[in-house]
């Protein structure tokens, strides 16, 4: 920490404590600033210091267009490995509130190894993506969705903010993470790839071992 300038250990590691336990969540500098009391610069620092670490990892936000703001304002966190949160806490479980986020945290740290697939999530005002990868053009190229629930593959309709976003992007299809349901459903001109949770880091994974992403 003292090569990037951080003098107050504790107070850096009472904001990775207060990160970990929210991994997956939106925050923006002004937002922990106020909550801390601590400055927005050494916020920032801190932030810094913690992705360089490899404890967390920054994922910024894009618009309904996936068009990205001239100001990063709004941003994610997560763990760089869910098992961190179990660790510094205690273990959870399959119906805990927070299962979904470190879900979600799960998918974001296989794809966390490769670094030329910027990803991002798109949030506008009545909707969110989980991940969207924008390809050289600045347009969206693929999409996912994560879930922890069968829900959605038994009634993809409910999907609507996913497709909006497609139809808004021209995507003709959207990856969708579930509990144990493995099967592809067209609803609204877009094809929905369910998948388990579970297999969808496994086949991340594997094919980054493989250098086949």
């Amino acid at each position: 920490p003292i090569l990037y300038g951080i003098q107050d250990i504790q107070e850096l590691n009472s904001l990775f404590t207060s990160i970990a336990y929210n991994s997956g969540n939106e925050f923006s500098l002004d937002e922990l600033s106020q909550t801390s009391g601590v400055a927005k610069n050494t916020i920032k620092k801190y932030i810094t210091y913690l992705e360089a670490a490899f404890l967390i990892k920054i994922v910024y936000r894009v618009d309904f267009s996936a068009k990205k703001f001239k100001r990063a304002n709004f941003f994610k966190v997560y763990l760089t490995n869910p098992s961190l949160r179990s660790a510094l806490f205690s273990p959870i479980k399959k119906n805990d509130n927070a299962i979904g986020n470190m879900v979600e945290t799960a998918i974001y740290s296989q794809w966390q190894h490769v670094e030329n697939i910027p990803l991002y999530y798109a949030r506008w005002k009545n909707g969110e993506v989980d991940i969207v990868c924008i390809n050289n053009e600045q347009k969206p190229q693929w999409i996912v969705e994560i879930k922890w629930t069968n829900r959605y593959a038994e009634n993809p309709k409910e999907l609507v903010n996913v497709r909006k976003f497609c139809h808004q992007n021209n995507l003709k299809e959207a990856s969708v993470t579930s509990i144990d349901i493995e099967e592809v459903v067209k609803s609204d001109n877009v094809k929905f790839k369910f998948k388990p949770a579970s297999l969808y880091c496994y086949a991340v994974g594997r094919a980054l071992l493989l250098k086949k992403i």
